[in-house]
């Protein structure tokens, strides 16, 4: 099933302002909290669907992304992540820190008591992301490619297995919320008693306390090290696009949840392709006796070497089409097509026999210069072509 335009989803214009916006997921989390419509599917599909529409629609990046190649722009097929997609309570309760204010948690916390990154009922920290950059040859952007990369970054503690305690022995229950990783504190107003729910300050929100640390990574939970990731990047991104892979980030203290991998794409320069959107622009260079004459001549393409007929007469400028051999769409079965500019070679150096040959040609009326009046220049027949 296809996806709802995300303006559509938050009920705002395409310009809408960084604040509208807020405002507008602002209150569709609050309508369609879980905590306020529990056991609800329908609800929580909508609560789901407003936070990946803020998620992209709030970033300047992402939604540039977005307002300009739609879902396929932000869709980041990388391991099954990216933005816009994948994503799960934990993140999404992660942006509450920007729309209500305070450490991350439900705007419901006071009512509910409850919400947030949680694991086991227990709130947990979340690993930062990390940004890396990939560079691509516009073969690997046309078909799509797969990259093993090393990164070094926080990984769980192999010794430890993550909690940062020396053994199971070591781990006890938080004295201060009994193991809950909130507290709840109740204040007098003017209106009556108010209860408010805020993350442990003893534990952090894990409901533990660690009485022995790892000798390993010091109670921390994760060291330094280095993995390698397999990158599945798909067919047609282009310069600047930025994909995701959820968990991938660096690993969270005490065994939280990971951050992301966020994957920067670079195009390396093609040494005789030039890419024009989805399309793919070669400048072909013919002798005058073949433009004259016409021949078959042979011209690079992302796939291999393409056999061409040059017509009789052929001018300098002419564009000729290789129809789907441009670049796929992100995730479409749609492909640009390869546009062959054609250059007149002339020589620089004669010898005395081809000299002489030239000047007899020149006094014919054949080799006279004959522009018509509707001769258009090349940047005009560009404009027409991709019109």
């Amino acid at each position: 099933m296809s996806k709802r335009d995300y303006y559509d989803v938050l009920g705002v214009a395409k310009g809408a302002s960084a604040e509208e916006i807020k405002k507008a997921y602002r209150k569709l989390a609050i309508k369609y909290h879980p905590d306020k419509n529990p056991d609800d599917k329908s609800a929580e599909e909508k609560f789901k669907e407003a936070a990946e529409a803020y998620e992209v629609l709030s970033s300047p990046e992402k939604k540039q992304r977005y307002d300009q190649f739609g879902h396929a722009g932000v869709g980041g097929a990388a391991g099954g992540g990216g933005y816009g997609g994948g994503m799960n309570m934990e993140d999404i309760f992660s942006q509450f820190g920007d729309i209500f204010g305070g450490g991350g948690g439900s705007p419901f916390d006071s009512f509910f008591g409850g919400g947030g990154q949680s694991r086991g009922g227990r709130r947990v920290a979340k690993g930062s992301n990390l940004r890396i950059k990939v560079k691509l040859t516009l073969e690997e952007i046309a078909n799509g490619a797969e990259k093993k990369i090393k990164v070094n970054k926080q990984v769980t503690c192999k010794t430890c297995d993550g909690s940062g305690a020396k053994d199971k022995g070591s781990v006890s229950t938080c004295s201060t919320c009994g193991g809950a990783g909130s507290v709840r504190r109740v204040t007098n107003t003017i209106l009556g008693q108010m209860q408010t729910t805020a993350t442990c300050p003893t534990c952090h929100g894990s409901g533990q306390q660690i009485t022995a640390k790892c000798g390993t990574c010091h109670g921390d939970g994760t060291v330094r090290g280095e993995e390698t990731i397999t990158i599945n990047i798909p067919a047609g991104v282009s310069e600047g696009m930025q994909l995701s892979m959820a968990g991938k980030g660096n690993a969270a203290p005490n065994g939280g949840v990971p951050g992301d991998l966020i994957i920067l794409i670079e195009e390396t320069p093609h040494e005789t392709l030039k890419r024009e959107g989805n399309n793919v622009v070669y400048d072909l260079h013919v002798s005058i006796p073949d433009a004259a004459l016409g021949a078959s001549v042979e011209v690079p393409t992302i796939d291999g070497k393409a056999k061409i007929k040059i017509e009789p007469g052929t001018q300098s400028g002419k564009l000729l089409r290789l129809k789907g051999k441009g670049i796929p769409e992100v995730n479409s079965y749609h492909r640009g097509d390869q546009i062959i500019h054609v250059n007149i070679w002339t020589p620089k150096a004669l010898n005395s026999e081809e000299r002489a040959l030239l000047e007899k040609l020149r006094e014919s009326p054949n080799f006279k210069p004959q522009p018509g009046k509707n001769d258009k220049s090349f940047f005009d027949k560009m404009k027409e072509y991709f019109e």
